[in-house]
């Protein structure tokens, strides 16, 4: 086949005359073999029927080889003649087919803007709840630790207690640290549950002294609070049981009947309206009932050794019944205002902010006291060298900052009162040195 040649570089001129030539070279084909058949296959044009039938007989007498030129010569000049009729075609399709395109991508984006319509509402429902679990994460992280100080300086403290059941470097290992977990992980879940039955009682008087507490403040309901607390006790008291230390046990036991009584608002109970059953709560909880069962915990269930009290524990007990004396009359101070309307009869609302604060100073340098001459009586030197220099600087600052409260602003007050319980987390330290 003659090769053509194009005048226009158009790629969509190359395709249109390549189909042409196809077309032409199908028609000679069918006319080569269906004599009478060029009519309908041009269209049914009777002139050029009968220059077709002309074209046939006169080529049946030609060579084949001179019959194939014919028809090379014969297909050009169709194809040429037949470009404008196939041009306006194309150009009738390719305007169609435009249309079409713009019509599927009107309709692509049509459905986009449909679905982001759509797909809105699901997010502005997803962030939503979102928004309300972190609500209520923040509500029960606050309902279960309202004084993040205190849960931390329990952890502290629990751990300091354990470590006086360690006698040889080997005891460090890894039945020390899982025992040690045993004893924090159900006091965990029992924390939550007596700071939740604390708040409980104390709605009202929590919306003047404490209003930011998520029960206080209309954040949790007072249905979720119930339910939080009632599972907190369940799993504490069963991992208790599955661990099966009979220490652990009482601990738990006492902790939740001694705190109870001092929150729960029935005759006879409800120990925080009296200054001194609140001190002796504390002092007793604080200063004996935890010492000796984690110490038991460790020293009979996770080392499998007789029960003994050695000199460390006894110091130990008189230190923190100091301090805590001290701690509990110093937490009233902040709360005057809601303890005078609701009856509450504080030592600070009996006899002054100022007279009760000094007091409670002192309390807590006579407990940083007793850990300096304990001690200065060390056998061990390093020892020695730690606990009395570390009392020393705790004594110092707990003096130097007591110093500059103003004890009419609560937040003097409170910042103090955090202070005290962060040099706890010191005294935890240097408790397993007094041997």
């Amino acid at each position: 086949m003659r090769e053509i040649k194009y005048s226009c570089s158009c790629i969509w001129c190359h395709q249109c005359c390549w189909w042409v030539l196809f077309c032409v070279k199908m028609e000679s084909y069918l006319v080569g073999s269906f004599p009478h058949a060029s009519s309908i296959t041009t269209g049914g044009n009777l002139l050029r029927s009968k220059a077709n039938n002309n074209i046939y007989h006169a080529s049946s007498y030609v060579p084949k080889s001179s019959q194939h030129k014919w028809k090379a010569k014969k297909e050009y000049p169709v194809s040429r003649s037949r470009m404008p009729c196939l041009n306006n075609h194309y150009k009738y399709t390719e305007g169609l087919s435009t249309y079409q395109e713009d019509d599927r991508k009107y309709s692509i984006k049509t459905s986009l803007i449909g679905s982001s319509f759509e797909s809105e509402p699901h997010a502005a429902d997803l962030q939503s709840s979102l928004d309300s679990a972190k609500k209520f994460l923040v509500a029960f992280y606050r309902f279960s630790t309202p004084y993040s100080y205190a849960t931390i300086a329990k952890i502290l403290y629990t751990a300091s207690i354990s470590l006086l059941a360690v006698e040889k470097s080997s005891d460090m290992s890894l039945l020390f640290f899982t025992g040690l977990l045993k004893v924090v992980i159900p006091q965990i879940f029992m924390g939550i549950y007596l700071n939740g039955v604390n708040q409980l009682y104390d709605i009202e008087i929590d919306k003047i002294n404490k209003p930011h507490l998520p029960l206080a403040s209309g954040q949790l309901s007072y249905t979720t609070a119930v339910f939080i607390m009632t599972s907190s006790l369940i799993l504490s008291c069963c991992l208790a049981w599955i661990f099966g230390s009979q220490p652990l046990n009482w601990n738990l036991m006492l902790s939740f009947m001694i705190l109870t009584a001092y929150s729960i608002n029935v005759p006879l109970l409800r120990w925080k309206g009296n200054p001194i059953l609140a001190a002796m709560t504390f002092t007793s909880l604080w200063g004996f009932i935890y010492p000796i069962t984690y110490f038991l915990h460790m020293q009979t269930f996770v080392f499998k050794r007789p029960a003994v009290f050695p000199r460390s524990l006894a110091f130990v007990h008189v230190l923190l019944s100091f301090y805590f004396v001290g701690i509990s009359f110093l937490k009233d101070i902040p709360d005057i205002e809601g303890d005078k309307k609701f009856g509450i009869h504080s030592f600070s609302m009996r006899f002054g902010k100022k007279r009760v604060f000094w007091i409670c100073v002192s309390l807590l340098e006579m407990a940083f006291g007793v850990g300096l001459l304990v001690g200065a009586t060390s056998s061990c030197l390093s020892n020695r060298i730690v606990t009395v220099l570390g009392h020393a600087v705790l004594a110092s600052v707990l003096g130097f900052h007591a110093k500059f409260v103003d004890l009419e602003s609560n937040a003097s007050t409170m910042s103090f009162y955090k202070l005290v319980w962060k040099l706890l987390y010191a005294e935890c330290f240097l408790i397993p040195f007094l041997r």
